[in-house]
């Protein structure tokens, strides 16, 4: 019997397969290629065929594929991360709140709670918005949130708070009774550049708008070319790493490929440790 992240992995890319978020259309394109691009072309196909995808007369509409891919990784990782209690323990939600963009969703849990006394602010007065700009606004895909603890948890091996200390900080629910962010993913079926630009600027986002800990800011893609992944995983300071769907089999993709430059590129992003496979995601969020 495989491992749990192993199983999970395989469901994952079943799910995929299973739904046409990932497939074949009638000229052998994959569903996550860039059809104007040769090496997309070959890589996506290597790629889709590797795990199974099926060929069918029409790829599905961008934003359904995309909302697809979102559900996927948040199966994913409901399977995965709140059972690595061994290294993470807590009660933890896994979220998609992609579909609720309408909703400024981040308010409700801390360090973003007071996000939602700044958005009724707005409301009143929307002269505010002209100041402000879009630098609050944040819509994310997947969270991953975990329950403040009673004191009786808290002290289960060791009286550690009473009701003398520790009154302000966020995981004892004696405090505070909102859940708290522990990551944000955004899910990127393909990179195209305002797309990658726009992960960007809501982690920069995250970053500047918390009263608290920063949370795991991570990326979780589908995209099979090596330069549009590189555009956005290059460089450190506002996403943790980003996340291939299919890491392994896009190695032994482009190296088909035999795209010196598109070879060398993936190269530096796995061994600078800007790129990995979903199936580190669970782990990572564990530290």
């Amino acid at each position: 019997m495989s491992a749990l992240l192993t199983e999970a992995r395989r469901g994952f890319h079943r799910q995929l397969v299973e739904d046409r978020t990932l497939m074949l259309d009638e000229a052998g394109i994959a569903s996550n290629a860039d059809g104007s691009q040769r090496t997309s072309r070959e890589i996506a196909a290597f790629i889709a065929r590797g795990l199974g995808a099926r060929q069918g007369p029409k790829k599905l509409p961008g934003q359904q594929a995309g909302r697809q891919f979102e559900v996927a990784v948040q199966s994913f990782l409901e399977q995965t991360f709140p059972l690595m209690q061994s290294l993470r323990p807590g009660k933890w939600h896994v979220e998609n709140v992609g579909g609720q963009r309408g909703e400024y969703h981040l308010a409700r849990y801390e360090p973003y709670s007071h996000l939602d006394e700044l958005a009724r602010a707005i409301e009143k007065s929307p002269t505010l918005i002209s100041v402000l700009g879009n630098s609050y606004e944040i819509s994310p895909d997947v969270l991953i949130t975990r329950e403040p603890e009673t004191d009786e948890v808290i002290n289960r091996q060791l009286e550690l708070v009473d009701r003398f200390s520790a009154r302000h900080a966020v995981i004892r629910r004696a405090n505070q009774d909102r859940a708290i962010v522990h990551a944000v993913v955004s899910c990127k079926w393909t990179l195209r550049s305002d797309r990658a630009q726009n992960a960007r600027s809501e982690a920069l986002n995250l970053i500047r708008n918390r009263k608290g800990r920063t949370p795991h800011i991570a990326v979780v893609t589908g995209e099979p070319s090596p330069s549009r992944l590189a555009s956005l995983a290059l460089g450190t300071g506002d996403l943790d790493v980003i996340y291939h769907f299919a890491l392994p089999e896009l190695i032994d993709g482009v190296e088909a490929t035999g795209n010196d430059e598109g070879i060398s590129m993936l190269g530096h992003l796995v061994d600078g440790k800007r790129l990995r496979d979903i199936a580190d995601l669970p782990l990572d969020l564990a530290v």
